[in-house]
């Protein structure tokens, strides 16, 4: 009487589980739930995002509004625009000097605003 063994083989790979994986997260339904963690990084990329946008483009509408200025004054035929666009370039370089006050100010209150949920989720992780 002959004996059948039956071999089992078994590979496993830690990089194809974990891709796998990724490929099924994104096909899942999105999960509600979002963890204290993640709810603090989000809170404390938040405090800051807003910020930067306006004091981007408020730098960067200076700068233009400086360049203009600067136009205004050097080109050859515009003579009678010297005055008016150093007017203009001043307005500009003010601008410029307030777009990091502006995210400071900005970034100083939404910090306020958010430090007691940031402060109780932080201890919430901590315990």
């Amino acid at each position: 009487m002959e004996e059948k063994k039956e071999i089992f083989t078994y590979t496993y790979s830690a990089r194809e589980q974990e891709e796998i994986k990724k490929i099924r997260d994104k096909y899942a339904p999105p999960t509600k739930e979002e963890t204290s963690m993640e709810q603090l990084r989000r809170l404390d990329k938040s405090a800051t995002k807003g910020a930067t946008v306006v004091s981007l483009i408020v730098g960067i509408i200076s700068t233009l509004i400086f360049g203009t200025g600067m136009c205004c004054t050097m080109l050859p035929g515009w003579e009678q625009y010297f005055v008016p666009g150093i007017v203009i370039g001043v307005a500009g370089i003010i601008g410029m000097t307030a777009a990091y006050p502006i995210y400071t100010r900005m970034v100083k209150r939404r910090r306020a605003k958010l430090a007691p949920e940031i402060l109780r989720l932080s201890d919430e992780l901590m315990k």
